[in-house]
């Protein structure tokens, strides 16, 4: 791939070139990961290190009672790893409409925030996943510079701030999060000393006991108690039965301005990740790359796709084991083909779900010169998640329990062991030589409904309109709402903004940037000699860090 190296967009940021490198959101959690390669871990170990930071340095996106989700290519093959966490036993329609009651529709109402919007916590079992089928280092040294950060503190940094103070007037009265979150009463200030003493607790514990404390022993008894006192039904039970899963990867080819063919991967449902491949098959019949790359007719081409697969995702997505159709007939290449007619090229136009045939948040990526590469993502769902947190031991939980439905007739309906809807995807590319499939990109883009959006505007920048990866991340975004109206970002070119009006698209206006825009990192491998390396981007939305050598 040859890139055009010009960047046209307003930056901060200038691409890194290393022969390792760790691309996170914050720069703490960069040097952290780059500090255990430079100990003799790999790509892996490097990543569970930045991911035990950012629970410590962004906890207003991520925390010790997260989900997560992996894809890694280890030097030979790919792997994916769902680490999302399942419902409470104890959960389903009944179990809300007696606590809560019911809507106008008749469908039991559901709390956004508290003990009955978490699910159990994934990430902690999924870092020991991860560890345990491709770690080098000893588990709980990898923990060590996360559990110094939060012994020591760290200086707030700008964005994390900006988050942070935004949710304190709807989460300062859920169970221990004053207590946690405001040392001094309020936010930290840019530039305040917070300290963490309660999470490096935990992290010490689970480093010296091992990850299963965390499920089955202290840390499990901790979480246990305290959601009976604040009226939640997660047993012992529940936290000890959950297993990560692997699961693979699911993918879909992508033609190159080089002529060259590769494959977007993503993690199969019960996340959306299948969005952004359904949204880039249909738009493989289109011909985007004839449209110049910011002008109406591209920006629209795109939107429209992504409109298509948000109607499929948003009606079929779920908990694989109650999907009533396939990820394979969802990506079924005659099935997009059909799906890409029903774009109007001179309309904006609000789909329906199609018939396929029956059959806050945190991304990191990390590359060594042993050619392994891991795209890595956890998440407690909405900033801060569900608002409490697990006294003397620093676990803030996600709401991901929030992600159910209600409706009887959903796949996605809530049930007792059952995972929700995700959002957070990490994601992969690779190209295809003599029939082969070799590594190419690790990347991601973090931010709730965002990811598969961001995900495919960034990937058909490099290969539709070869420009490089940082001007692909710091380019003006779109964003797709659940409503189907129009989110853009303020740098977008008024004309390209204005056409998009009068095709019919509905622009709202956006309150915070930061969140609706997201914030990616990108690793691209350079060649196939190990000794080039690879060249990462980081996005400025974020106070992130490429870090390398």
């Amino acid at each position: 791939m040859q890139f055009n190296w010009n960047n046209p967009y307003p930056t901060i940021r200038v691409p890194v070139m290393g022969r390792n490198i760790v691309s996170t959101s914050h720069p703490y959690a960069a040097q952290a990961g780059l500090k255990i390669i430079h100990q003799g871990g790999n790509a892996i170990d490097a990543a569970i290190a930045a991911a035990a930071a950012l629970m410590i340095v962004e906890p207003v996106s991520n925390g010790l009672g997260s989900d997560c989700f992996a894809i890694v290519w280890d030097g030979n093959e790919l792997h994916g790893l769902n680490a999302s966490g399942v419902a409470p036993e104890a959960w389903n329609p009944e179990y809300f409409a007696n606590k809560y009651g019911v809507d106008a529709a008749g469908l039991a109402k559901r709390p956004m925030r508290g003990w009955d919007a978490v699910t159990v916590p994934g990430a902690i079992a999924g870092w020991a996943a991860l560890h345990a089928r491709f770690g080098s280092l000893a588990f709980g040294d990898l923990l060590q510079p996360a559990i110094e950060i939060a012994e020591r503190g760290y200086a707030m940094a700008p964005i994390v701030a900006h988050k942070w103070v935004a949710a304190v007037p709807d989460l300062k009265d859920q169970p221990g999060f004053a207590e946690t979150f405001m040392p001094f009463g309020r936010a930290p200030h840019v530039g305040e000393r917070f300290a963490f003493s309660s999470a490096a607790h935990t992290l010490k514990t689970i480093a010296k006991k091992g990850v299963r404390e965390f499920y089955e022993g202290e840390v499990a008894n901790a979480i246990v108690d305290f959601a009976k006192k604040g009226g939640g039904v997660m047993t012992i039970s529940d936290l000890a039965s959950y297993r990560p899963d692997w699961v693979g990867t699911i993918k879909q080819k992508i033609r190159g301005h080089d002529g060259q063919n590769y494959f977007m991967h993503e993690i199969p449902p019960n996340g959306q990740g299948i969005g952004a491949l359904v949204a880039l098959g249909i738009l493989e019949n289109l011909d985007l790359a004839s449209f110049p790359v910011d002008g109406i007719e591209s920006q629209h081409l795109q939107i429209e796709a992504m409109k298509l697969a948000f109607a499929d995702v948003y009606r079929y997505v779920a908990d694989p084991r109650s999907m009533s159709v396939s990820p394979e007939a969802m990506l079924d290449p005659t099935y997009l083909a059909g799906r890409a007619k029903l774009i109007n090229r001179k309309k904006a136009t609000h789909f329906e779900f199609g018939m396929p045939t029956s059959g806050g948040t945190i991304y990191l990526s990390a590359t060594d010169e042993q050619g392994r590469m891991i795209s890595f993502i956890q998440s407690n769902y909405m900033g801060f998640g569900s608002g409490v947190v697990v006294p003397q031991w620093g676990v803030s939980l996600q709401n991901r329990g929030y992600g159910f439905s209600s409706d009887p007739a959903s796949p996605n309906v809530v049930a007792g062991g059952k995972r929700p809807f995700h959002t957070i995807i990490p994601a992969f590319l690779t190209r295809e030589e003599n029939g082969k499939e070799l590594p190419q990109m690790s990347f991601g883009v973090m931010g709730g409904d965002m990811q598969p959006q961001g995900h495919l505007q960034t990937v058909l920048r490099m290969l539709a309109y070869a420009q490089q990866p940082q001007a692909a991340c710091d380019a003006p975004r779109w964003k797709v709402n659940r409503d189907f109206t129009l989110d853009v970002e303020s740098n977008m070119r008024s004309d390209t903004v204005q056409g998009l009006e009068n095709l019919g698209h509905v622009l709202k206006k956006v309150d915070d940037p930061y969140m609706d825009f997201g914030s990616g990192q990108f690793i691209w491998r350079l060649s196939d000699d190990l000794d080039d390396g690879y060249i990462a981007a980081s996005d400025s939305r974020r106070d992130g860090q490429v870090a390398a050598y």
